[in-house]
């Protein structure tokens, strides 16, 4: 029997839907609209395009957005400038730096820069601190997308034994801190593991984030497994495809996501629950 598809878009549209109504309900106690401001560099056609759907889900949400697009050859001086300017404006509640970012700029210097109140990616050491000691605040968008697209399931993850295959700091070292959090027993793969096939085939749930077509063979994936696909690439052809060999290994799972339209969705309307929830706390 075929795999129960993971609607991300549905998933993620509900959640939007409940964050408006929220900010709608705050509007008429006296509240601001939440304030997200993106920072974009450069002409990356594929940054361009996840920074119009950040704008899209604000606008769907009653969040004001402000853009800010900066030339490929900025300094790095100046978009530290920038973020301080936004640190210390109090109308402004979440702050995004849309990557990647130029060769010229350290990612982890702009990262560390941003007030760790306003950092709604959940990047900073500080918030990814506070999850890796189970206290929680602004938490990374797409692992905890991931998260609540498991809890829309309904199943009880605890017990699991989920395999985390990627090890980046924005995506697959929160993922298994995530999984920790939720009781899973979790194992993260990367580039030096030894015998993925094996460890991936005895897993409950597998979340791959290596961003490598078809990287995890359909046949490795165990009858009823969860499969969460992260992974997104453009092939030559223009067709987009995830890290999942997704025909063979929707056989055999009991749930998968699909790419697109999965856990992208996800990561979005997590961006906008944190921007809501960074206006709130602080």
């Amino acid at each position: 029997m075929s795999a129960k598809i993971i609607d991300g878009k549905s998933i993620a549209s509900e959640l939007l839907d409940n964050i408006k109504e929220e900010i709608s309900t705050r509007a008429k106690e006296g509240h601001r609209a939440p304030t997200l401001v993106v920072i974009l560099i450069g002409e990356n056609p594929a940054s361009k395009i996840y920074v119009g759907r950040k704008i899209m889900a604000c606008e769907k949400t009653g969040i004001k957005s402000v853009t800010h697009n900066l030339n490929e050859n900025v300094t790095e001086k100046e978009l530290l400038t920038l973020i301080t300017i936004c640190n210390k404006d109090i109308t402004i509640d979440g702050i995004l730096v849309q990557s990647p970012l130029p060769s010229h700029i350290s990612e982890e210097k702009i990262i560390e820069a941003i007030d760790p109140k306003k950092d709604v990616d959940g990047f900073t050491p500080h918030n990814i601190g506070l999850l890796a000691i189970k206290t929680p605040s602004l938490r990374s968008c797409t692992p905890y997308g991931v998260i609540k697209m498991l809890n829309s399931l309904k199943i009880n993850l605890e017990g699991m034994d989920a395999v985390v295959i990627g090890q980046s700091n924005h995506v697959g070292r929160p993922m298994f801190l995530e999984l920790l959090l939720a009781k899973c027993t979790v194992t993260i793969c990367h580039s030096r593991t030894k015998n993925i096939q094996e460890k991936v085939s005895q897993a409950d749930i597998i979340v791959s984030a290596v961003g490598v077509p078809n990287f995890i063979k359909g046949l490795w994936v165990k009858h009823g497994a969860i499969v969460i696909d992260i992974g997104i690439t453009r092939l030559d052809n223009n067709k987009i495809v995830g890290d999942v060999e997704f025909d063979v290994a929707k056989e055999r799972a009991a749930f998968i996501t699909p790419v697109p339209g999965g856990v992208g969705p996800m990561t979005v309307a997590t961006l906008m629950e944190n921007t809501l929830i960074a206006q709130k706390l602080f």
